[in-house]
């Protein structure tokens, strides 16, 4: 009788959550019947004249979809890439730090920037690598021309990718950090009394340690493989980069709500999550083999 007074005000816990998730998750859904439509303001969702799958035909002969969809995954992979690697070396450095007065200020201060928003940090690098900016001016003190550099598409995805690892990378040594935590010092103790140096115990002892949060970070990220980060591309970008910057939000941004195709940004943007529901389920499947990662 008691757990069922427990079980009841758990639900009534939980009952906001699911009223929020119904109202701005579930029922937009029936907006995916635009992707078969031609879709009208006038007559609405459920009258617009239903064309089946042209507008899918349509997109897959569009030339600036498959550049898109490039365009998503080499900027979504490099920040995958870079969010995992930079995290975990930074986390190795830092639990090798014995001052505790110096770690936690470096642990402030990197974490800083993930707190911060895309609008912010958008006009800091806009301004910093401006044409009047301060990297320009040391440019042109050494005796060298002032450079566009968001104005380059070659450059502008590795912007990307740079900016998103030194914004998140603080923050997601978090993880890395604790796992390094839960390591047993006898097994350090041990290795030092073997020879090993603090380079060889990263290698053989913290490492190994750590394996299993190593494979489960990595797999769960194959999930986000076309998420590229819509609010940064679209503080960063302009017309001069759409061949390298432009991503499936940005494209289906523009093509949706500026060129009023709504029928076709329905399509891309359904697509993209029929795709990414397959990756995640299949990243999570990955997360279970290999690290005994289960939801359910």
């Amino acid at each position: 009788m008691l757990m069922k007074k427990f079980l009841k005000a758990y639900y009534f816990m939980m009952l906001p959550g699911f009223i929020w998730l119904f109202l701005f998750t579930i029922l937009p859904m029936r907006g995916i019947l635009m992707a078969f439509e031609n879709f009208s303001p006038v007559r609405g969702i459920f009258r617009s004249p239903w064309i089946g799958l042209e507008n899918f035909a349509y997109m897959f002969s569009m030339g600036d979809v498959a550049q898109v969809f490039i365009n998503t995954v080499s900027i979504a992979v490099g920040k995958m890439t870079g969010n995992l690697i930079v995290p975990l070396v930074f986390a190795l450095l830092l639990n090798e730090l014995k001052l505790i007065r110096l770690k936690r200020p470096i642990q402030t201060i990197v974490y800083l920037p993930h707190f911060l928003s895309w609008v912010i940090l958008a006009g800091i690098l806009l301004d910093l690598f401006g044409t009047n900016g301060p990297v320009n001016q040391i440019r042109v003190s050494l005796g060298k021309e002032s450079i566009l550099f968001f104005a380059k598409p070659e450059l502008f995805p590795f912007f990307i990718i740079l900016s998103d690892v030194w914004k998140s990378f603080g923050f997601n040594a978090i993880v890395y950090l604790a796992a390094l935590m839960g390591i047993n010092p006898n097994l350090h103790e041990a290795a030092a009394i073997d020879g090993c140096n603090r380079f060889m115990r990263i290698i053989h002892v913290n490492l190994p340690g750590i394996k299993s949060t190593i494979i489960l970070l990595a797999t769960l990220s194959l999930g986000s493989v076309l998420n590229a980060g819509f609010d940064q591309v679209f503080n960063l970008y302009n017309p001069l980069v759409y061949s390298t910057g432009d991503i499936i939000d940005t494209w289906v941004y523009r093509i949706g709500l500026q060129s009023f195709q709504y029928s076709l940004a329905t399509t891309v943007g359904l697509l993209k999550s029929v795709i990414s529901f397959a990756l995640i389920s299949f990243s999570y499947s990955l997360a279970s083999r290999f690290a005994g990662y289960r939801i359910f």
